[in-house]
């Protein structure tokens, strides 16, 4: 197998482990105080890791909660699949399995977290009488409108077709942006001009202009809403979450034989590869001085981990 285009591998600077022990962990966000607060798929609820590594709850969601992102209301912003997944345990790494059918409900949903109490509201679970089938991935705009993804569900003969999405913050205006294979990662350009979203099983990360709210176009053709191809590494590379930097460029967890992050300059002319040892790398956020700490969640292993970023951090539209 021929392994991915990459422009330079670079190695990850001061790597160190945060904590482990994690039930599959995804979504992770940079808090002001030093901590990151991350979901975990497996184990249904959002978890606060502190600096020095100790873990607590911050709500239980059920289901699968996958993205997770800060609203203008302060409040978490869950992407949840639902519980789509079974989980085998291979030679101590973890991997998502397909459905398990005596208790996944058929979809999934976006939902809103209480930071006092808690407390879980579901704010969609359908777009124009579709299902949701697993939302993955989300980014909150600066106007508050939230953009995420639906990976949709993976069988052994068949998959589903889904889509990106955007609504407002209170799951109104819910539309339907373009339709996918599997997409997941999703991120916005640092002047919110641009939407960009990763495909799992293609390997392909796809870029848009955003017009709108919801609204995107583009000089691609033969591709959804004019979607322009910003990188497609090859080498059986599959792709997870995603964040962007500061200067743009956006950086894409990969999966598979050459796990790590792979960052694509804004116009996918240079790409670097970070490598981790977890085949199953999930996703990135920054913090820390000048957002220059990448937090990356090694699922496989259930880790946290931390190194330090060569640009400056992607900022936030909305923080704590």
């Amino acid at each position: 197998m021929a392994a991915p285009h990459v422009t330079r591998t670079v190695e990850p600077q001061g790597l160190r482990v945060v904590t482990s022990g994690l039930a599959f962990p995804e979504g992770p966000v940079a808090m002001a105080d030093g901590s990151v607060v991350l979901t975990e798929i497996a184990g249904g609820r959002l978890t606060r890791v502190a600096p020095d590594g100790s873990t607590s709850v911050v709500a239980e969601t059920g289901g699968g909660p996958n993205g997770l992102a800060l609203g203008p209301d302060g409040a978490w912003y869950v992407t949840n699949n639902g519980g789509c997944f079974d989980w085998h345990d291979v030679m101590g790494l973890t991997f998502p399995g397909t459905p398990p059918p005596a208790t996944y409900p058929g979809h999934g949903s976006l939902q809103r977290v209480d930071p006092g109490t808690g407390e879980v509201t579901v704010l969609a679970t359908g777009c124009d009488g579709v299902p949701l089938r697993a939302p993955n991935d989300l980014v909150v705009d600066v106007d508050g409108g939230i953009w995420f993804t639906d990976h949709g569900v993976r069988e052994e003969r068949s998959s589903d077709r889904t889509g990106f999405f955007w609504c407002r913050a209170d799951g109104s205006d819910l539309v339907e942006v373009a339709v996918l294979d599997a997409p997941n990662g999703i991120g916005i350009s640092p002047d919110g001009s641009r939407v960009y979203v990763a495909e799992t099983h293609t390997g392909r990360l796809w870029g848009w202009n955003v017009d709108g709210p919801g609204e995107v176009s583009g000089a691609g053709l033969l591709a959804p809403k004019g979607a322009e191809l910003v990188g497609d590494p090859g080498g059986g590379l599959m792709f997870d979450s995603l964040a962007v930097d500061g200067e743009g460029w956006i950086c894409v967890a990969g999966l598979g034989m050459a796990p790590g992050i792979f960052a694509f300059s804004p116009d996918g002319s240079e790409v670097e590869h970070f490598p981790t040892a977890d085949p199953i790398t999930t996703n990135i956020c920054f913090g820390g001085e000048d957002g220059r700490t990448a937090f990356v969640t090694l699922s496989g292993t259930g880790q946290l981990v931390a190194f330090d970023w060569p640009r400056p951090g992607g900022t936030l539209a909305f923080s704590a």
